[in-house]
């Protein structure tokens, strides 16, 4: 293994592909990312649980041998919410949503464009590391965006990277509507592609969580053909 700069942000791929692991990472070390492969689920779980090996990002691949991505994903979402891009043959629309209703961040159907996938990354980077550190209260709802962490009340929501972005997106325009457009352009860090759902999908969940902590009173209600909007009841008055 060469030596990398630990200054630059690690991205690990799982994929059973080793041409394929070979030629990204080769890219993604020219591009001055640290990069490194695994082969199968299990290899990917050892290295989330290793503190001084995790990774800033994982490119999960779905068809792997033994555990494969999906199963890894389920598992991973359960202790560490780092971004997941999904990397798969599997381009399918049922495909791409079962993998992000699972947590995943954003999904890209192989082949991809090495350059395609590298502006992916920087995207999911460049929100998981935003600039604005001022915290923002609605009601009893708290976002610290510096440190990436969502409260209801005194208790902290468990989100994905993607989901605490698009609830950022929402909660600094309470009671405007959102287009998916602008959604997809400021939570997931691209432009929206036709029949594009990861937006909807992403949103699913995060609407049950809310939910579950606010007994139904903090909601995001969709606005038919025009988008979404984020409801935060005021605390009442002492």
């Amino acid at each position: 293994m060469r030596r990398m700069n630990r200054t630059a942000n690690r991205i690990l791929i799982a994929d059973d592909d080793r041409e394929l692991c070979r030629l990204l990472t080769d890219y993604l070390q020219r591009e001055g990312l640290e990069a490194e492969a695994v082969h199968d689920g299990n290899a990917a779980l050892a290295r989330l649980a290793d503190p001084s090996l995790r990774p800033d990002l994982l490119i999960l691949d779905v068809t792997m041998p033994g555990r494969d991505g999906l199963q890894t994903l389920a598992e991973l979402r359960a202790r560490h919410g780092l971004p997941v891009i999904m990397l798969s043959a599997r381009g399918e629309p049922v495909d791409r949503v079962v993998g992000l209703e699972l947590g995943a961040d954003d999904y890209i159907a192989k082949p991809c464009l090495p350059r395609e996938l590298l502006a992916r990354i920087r995207a999911r980077l460049r929100q998981s590391s935003p600039s604005a550190p001022a915290a923002l209260q609605a009601g009893r709802l708290r976002l610290q965006p510096a440190e990436r962490r969502a409260f209801v009340g005194g208790a902290e929501l468990e989100l994905t990277g993607a989901e605490f972005s698009l609830l950022l997106a929402l909660a600094q325009r309470i009671g405007q509507v959102v287009d998916k457009a602008a959604l997809t352009r400021e939570a997931l860090g691209r432009e929206i592609e036709r029949f594009d759902r990861s937006v909807d999908v992403h949103l699913s969940r995060l609407r049950r969580k809310l939910a579950d902590a606010s007994a139904q009173q903090i909601r995001i209600e969709s606005v038919r053909g025009v988008g979404y909007q984020l409801v935060v009841p005021a605390e009442p008055s002492a």
